[in-house]
C-alpha cells in the first residue's frame, strides 16, 4: 500500500498542539491556567477510554483536568444539579459530559443545561446557531478537526462535491454546516446521505470527497467511490477478533482494504480522525478560557 495516501491524524494533532502550547504558556503568562471538567456517568467501556485520552491529552499541554465519575443510576435532576454547579464555578473554564448517557437521561437537557460560555463541544443550541450564521465561538471538535486534516494535507474543498454520510448532531450536521461556509477552507457543494437516503452508492461515487460518519462497520465499498477520491473515514466501530489479545478490532465506516487502491487519500481507523477530535477539544478548552478572561490569543 502508498503509505502517501495515509491522512494520520497524529501528524496534524502534533502540529495543532504545539500550536495549542504556546497559547497556554501566552494565557499562563496572565497567571491563567485553562481547566476542562468531564462528566462521565457509568462505566461504558469505550467512554471510559475516551476520558482517559482527553485526561491525558489535558495533562501533557498543561490544562487542568478533572473527570467526574458518576454512577449509572445517577438521576437526571442530580446530573442537573451538578453541570449547574460547574457552570457558577469560576475556576471551571470548560465543561464536558461524556456521551452517551443512560437512557433514562434526556440528553438535550443535559446539553442544554451547560452553560454556552463553557461548552467546548459546540453542542449548546446557541453555538450551533452562531456557527450555522458562520460566527462561531467554538467548533465542533470532529468536524472542526477533519477541516484541519484537510488544510495540512492541502486538500482543497473550494468547489467540490463533498458528500457527509450521517445526519449526526455531533458529526454530520456540523460538518455539513463547515463546508457550505463563505471561507478558504469550505465553499463546497455538500450533499448529506443517510439512511432513509434513495440511491445512496451513485450519490457517493460523485464524491470528489466522501466524509463517512454513519457507525456501520466497514460499509462504504469500492462500488461506492470514485476513482481518485478522497475518503475520511469518521467511523470507530468495535468487530470481534478472536484472534486479538483483547478479543476485538476497530474498524471504520469503510473496508479500508478493499477501497484503498482506488483512492487518493484515506484516513485509517485507527489514528485517523480520533486524535484530531482530541486535538481540537483543547483548542476550545483554550479558547473558551480566553474569552471567559477577556484575553486575545496569538495566531
Amino acid at each position: 500500500m502508498d503509505q502517501g495516501k495515509l491522512l494520520s491524524g497524529k501528524n496534524v494533532a502534533d502540529a495543532l498542539n504545539e500550536k495549542s502550547i504556546a497559547q497556554i504558556k501566552f494565557l499562563k503568562n496572565k497567571n491563567i491556567t485553562p481547566s476542562l471538567t468531564v462528566i462521565i456517568v457509568g462505566e461504558d467501556p469505550a467512554s471510559s477510554v475516551y476520558v482517559r485520552h482527553k485526561q491525558k491529552a489535558s495533562e501533557k499541554l498543561g490544562i487542568i483536568s478533572h473527570t467526574i465519575q458518576l454512577p449509572q443510576t445517577t438521576s437526571e435532576n442530580d446530573l442537573l444539579a451538578e453541570i449547574k454547579r460547574l457552570n457558577t464555578d469560576t475556576s471551571v473554564n470548560g465543561i464536558l459530559v461524556q456521551l452517551p448517557l443512560p437512557n433514562d437521561i434526556n440528553e438535550q437537557n443535559v446539553i442544554d443545561t451547560i452553560d454556552p460560555l463553557k461548552d467546548v463541544d459546540c453542542f449548546h443550541p446557541q453555538n450551533v446557531g452562531l456557527l450555522s450564521i458562520g460566527r462561531p465561538y467554538v467548533l465542533p471538535c470532529t468536524p472542526a478537526g477533519i477541516i484541519e486534516m484537510m488544510k495540512y494535507y492541502q486538500i482543497e474543498s473550494d468547489g467540490k462535491h463533498i458528500v457527509v454520510a450521517g445526519r449526526s448532531n455531533i458529526v454530520g450536521k456540523p460538518m455539513a454546516s463547515l463546508l457550505i461556509q463563505k471561507n478558504r477552507y469550505a465553499n463546497a457543494t455538500v450533499t448529506t446521505v443517510h439512511s432513509h437516503t434513495k440511491n445512496m452508492q451513485e450519490i457517493c461515487k460523485q464524491a470528489d470527497i466522501l466524509i463517512a460518519a454513519i457507525g456501520k462497520p466497514a460499509f462504504f465499498s469500492k462500488d461506492f467511490i470514485k476513482e481518485g477520491a478522497v475518503v475520511i473515514d469518521v467511523g470507530i466501530n468495535r468487530v470481534e477478533a478472536p484472534q486479538s489479545k483483547r478479543g476485538y478490532k476497530l474498524v471504520g465506516d469503510v473496508n479500508f482494504d478493499d477501497v484503498v487502491d482506488k483512492v487518493r487519500y484515506i484516513s485509517p481507523v485507527p489514528g485517523g480522525v480520533g486524535p484530531m477530535t482530541i486535538a481540537m477539544l483543547m483548542r476550545n478548552t483554550i479558547t473558551v478560557t480566553a474569552a471567559q478572561s477577556g484575553s486575545s490569543l496569538p495566531e
